[in-house]
Parts: structure tokens; sequence; C-alpha cells
């Protein structure tokens, strides 16, 4: 049985139920999502609205029930399990081949933006970051003194694209130190296919750039598109720094878990030279929901990933329903819409007008040059939910 929006109910595939989500129960609800901008409709923080896969809860409840939040075993390398799960989900899901020695445990993946521009930058040196942009990227290019080169996204067509040519150039004008690739991209949903991080990585080489590759989003691929890991392609080797976590694919971000894969052996060696005691140590409870999440959850993200992009293409028809003069492109990834709002009302700023006809968006002035009349729409949620949003929102443009 379908619901008014076309949705099979209850929701999921295989099983797994995305749709029935009490309103109730996500009030209830103690994360920033649904607390911090209540009694609005929440369409911001890019947390999902659904449990957490039952391998994942079930195996965390085993471990407090058993009383086992003691400190965790580590391997002879100091390395939690959470890695070998991780190299065996990125071989089985990204055919890419990881060495474990050379991967690192993080609380998250900003901590690691942030130490690697510290170890790899001087104050002063460019980084290169295609705009729109996650905010986080900027603070972390401001506090380590580094300035930012803005490489902004073309929309056309429905198709988000970027100039490399145009970066090539400007390099030659404004030399760079690293480059910040997100991959697929937060906030347009952008795939990099083959072709483009290849043509990356020839510029990297041209112009000496550490490529630091947020692939936080890589397993939330839509169409039968495919994502690629920038460090698997040849040209690669010794300029990447990848960097994800279980938390976007499996609705995990408060458990603090991120790992990174250095081939970089210059970044490597210089933070061999700064204090362990200084980037802190993982908890068990993160590692250990990345490890059920890697292991056992794989069935319910094939779930998710099925539901959420009916919920993309749910949510095209809706802005397409009821936000005149709003444009979006269909993204390949991600569970985010990049709203373009300069041809509306609202245009001067349309995050507060969403706000104040009762909806929590992104502010897409925060993701950077290009981002000024936008917002981001987190559709992660019950098409019902989603519906009532987007309606909701569409007052906010009615005289």
């Amino acid at each position: 049985m379908k619901n008014e929006y076309g949705v099979e109910m209850p929701g999921g595939s295989e099983g797994h139920d995305f749709e029935t989500l009490d309103p109730a129960w996500l009030r209830s609800k103690t994360g920033n999502k649904w607390r911090k901008h209540a009694p609005a409709l929440p369409a911001w923080v890019a947390d999902m609205d659904f449990r957490p896969a039952p391998a994942i809860t079930s195996h965390l409840t085993g471990l407090l029930d058993g009383g086992d939040l003691g400190y965790p075993r580590r391997d002879d390398n100091n390395r939690m399990r959470a890695v070998e799960a991780f190299a065996t989900h990125m071989a089985r899901r990204h055919q890419w081949s990881i060495d474990p020695d050379r991967v690192r445990e993080w609380n998250d993946v900003v901590q690691a933006v942030q130490a690697i521009l510290h170890v790899a930058t001087q104050p002063g040196d460019g980084v290169v970051v295609h705009t729109p942009a996650y905010p986080p990227f900027f603070s972390a290019i401001e506090q380590t003194g580094c300035r930012l080169v803005a490489v902004p996204a073309r929309i056309a067509d429905g198709r988000v694209s970027f100039d490399h040519d145009e970066l090539d150039a400007r390099l030659e004008r404004e030399p760079a130190r690293v480059l910040i690739l997100c991959n697929p991209q937060n906030p347009t949903g952008h795939v990099f296919g083959t072709d483009e991080l290849a043509r990356i990585l020839e510029i990297a080489a041209r112009h000496d750039l550490l490529i630091v590759s947020d692939e936080i989003h890589a397993d939330l691929v839509f169409d039968r598109r495919t994502h690629v890991p920038i460090a698997s392609l040849a040209g690669a080797e010794g300029r990447t720094v990848t960097v994800t976590s279980a938390s976007k694919s499996f609705n995990l971000a408060g458990l603090r878990y991120a790992v990174s894969v250095c081939d970089a052996p210059h970044v490597a060696g210089r933070w061999s030279l700064l204090p362990d005691h200084l980037f802190g140590a993982t908890n068990i409870m993160g590692a250990e929901a990345a490890w059920a999440a890697w292991t056992h959850a794989g069935e319910w993200l094939d779930a998710v990933v099925a539901h959420l992009a009916r919920m993309r293409d749910l949510t095209l028809h809706l802005v397409g329903e009821h936000l005149p003069g709003v444009t979006v492109h269909r993204p390949d990834a991600t569970y985010l819409a990049w709203l373009d709002c300069r041809a509306t009302p609202v245009s001067e700023n349309p995050h507060a007008a969403f706000r104040a006809s009762g909806v929590e968006t992104s502010d897409g002035a925060t993701f950077g040059p290009g981002g000024q009349g936008h917002v981001r729409l987190n559709y992660a949620t019950s098409s019902a939910t989603l519906g009532q949003i987007v309606a909701t929102m569409g007052s906010a443009l009615r005289p």
C-alpha cells in the first residue's frame, strides 16, 4: 500500500521501515536536530531521523548490559578492531584495498582535517575548496592562518560542474598548498567521476598540492552511480589523505569515531612528531558502533539508500509544487538538497524567511562564496514529515 506521496508503506525495503516516524518520538529526542530550534520543523543539520540499524543498537545494548565500558582492547599497533572492519567495508563497497597500517583513528572528520592542515601548511598558504562547501572547512582554514582559494560550482541544466581548467590557471597566479576535496560534495550532492578525479590529480601534481579528501558520504550514492576513492587512482601515490566515518551512512554522528587513510608520508611523519595525547583517544562506544556498522549493517544501508533516493525524488516534486521560484538540481548522493532561492521574494535571506514560517534549514550564506540566496535542505526523514516541511516552507513565499 502506498501513502499520499506514492511511497510504499511501511516504507523501507527488505523489511526496514523508514516511513513510520512518530512525531512525538522525534520531538522527545535529546539531540541537536529536533531540540535546538523547536518548535520549528528541522531540515538543517545532517542527521537522519531514522533509528540506526538493529545490528548496531543491539551490539551497543550488549556492551551496556554487560558493563563492558572499560578501556578498549587494541591490537599491537594500538588500533581498535573497527579499523579492520573499515578496510573490509571499503574493499567490499568501493573496491579500494587499504593497508590498515596507514589508517589513523580520530573523534571526527573535522578534527582530522584540522590536524592535517596543522602539519601540512604554514600561515598564509592557500587551501583550495570547491564552493559552496561544508562550513567547518572555512573555520579550519582560518584557524590555521591559511587563505581560501575558492572554486565555485556551476549549476546549469540541473547538473553541477567545476571548472578545473580555471583552477589550473589560477594556481599559476595564486599558489596553494592543499586542496580539500569533498566527494560526494556537500551541499550539492555532486559525485566526482573518474575523469574529474584524474584531472584533479593532474593539477595537484603540477602544483604540488596535498589532497585532503572528505569521503564521509561515499556510501550514500544513488542511481547506480559509483563512488571512486581518489586515493585508489593512479597518480594519487604520496599525495592524498582520505578522511571518513560511519556517522553519515549509519546515523551515528554523536558517537564520535572517524578514520583517515594517509598516503602522504610527509604528513604521517609530521604527525609522528606530535604528542599522541594532543589528539586524545577514540571511545569504545563510537568505535564499536562503527565496527558493527561496517561488519553487520550492510543490508540496512542498502535499504536506507533506496529510501533516500525516493526522498530525493519526492523533494524535487514537492519543491516544484510548493516553492515557486525555487530551483533545485537532482543530487547524485547524500541526503541534502541545495535550494536556489534567488528568484523568490525572500532572496535576500531565505533562511530567515523559512525559519519564520516554521522550518529550520541550513543558511546557504555559511557555505561560502556562491551560497548567498540559497538554503540546504535535509530530506533524510519520512515522506509525511518531508511533505510537511516543504509545504510549511511554501507559506514563506505566499503574499
